[in-house]
């Protein structure tokens, strides 16, 4: 191939380039990136319907410095947000939060509120699927891990336990999703093999 600047390149520039590109194949891609594209994915394919949750916002001043560029200068979270993304998959309720670390060796359950544990817990007692999925951005590993999984570590913390999730067991307790072309983050795929 003459891409991009018309000159072959030698075999040992391509091996290069394929080693660097899968390397750097997702950078700057965010999780919510791919998790978008993916449920657009299930909802084009017919397999799932699932949505990312608005935010709910109280719209307190708008600024009009003319009439086609309306600019929101101040509002509000109306109430404390659930989780990321809920939705319909095979006649069963899916609901999960998605989050995102630099960390090598933990994820901070700092970054989960108390607010959303208990919408979790409350959508597994109703017999809802409920998981979280987790990217560790430094390797471009994401996992999926079980809400009932997630609850354990939750009450360790409560109980004053460790703050944080170590990698090595979301490594062996969750399920590592490989990165594909039309679904990225292909979790529905996870999903039947868990719960059908």
């Amino acid at each position: 191939m003459k891409y991009p600047n018309g000159k072959r390149l030698n075999t040992s520039q391509n091996t290069m380039q394929a080693k660097m590109g899968s390397v750097f194949s997702n950078r700057g891609m965010t999780l919510e990136d791919d998790i978008n594209a993916t449920n657009k994915f299930y909802l084009e394919s017919n397999k799932a319907i699932i949505h990312k949750k608005p935010t709910p916002v109280q719209i307190v001043k708008v600024n009009y410095p003319k009439r086609s560029a309306a600019v929101i200068t101040e509002a509000y979270f109306k109430q404390a947000s659930t989780t990321d993304y809920n939705g319909v998959y095979r006649n069963k309720y899916i609901d999960f939060e998605a989050k995102e670390t630099k960390n090598k060796t933990l994820f901070p359950l700092a970054n989960v509120h108390e607010h959303q544990m208990e919408h979790m817990k409350s959508v597994t007692d109703h017999g809802g699927i409920c998981f979280l999925i987790i990217r560790f951005s430094m390797y471009n590993e994401t996992y999926l891990l079980e809400a009932e999984n997630l609850f354990y570590y939750w009450r360790e913390k409560l109980s004053g336990g460790k703050k944080s999730i170590p990698y090595s067991d979301i490594a062996k307790k969750g399920y590592l999703i490989p990165f594909h072309y039309q679904a990225r983050i292909d979790y529905l795929a996870t999903i039947d093999k868990l719960y059908f």
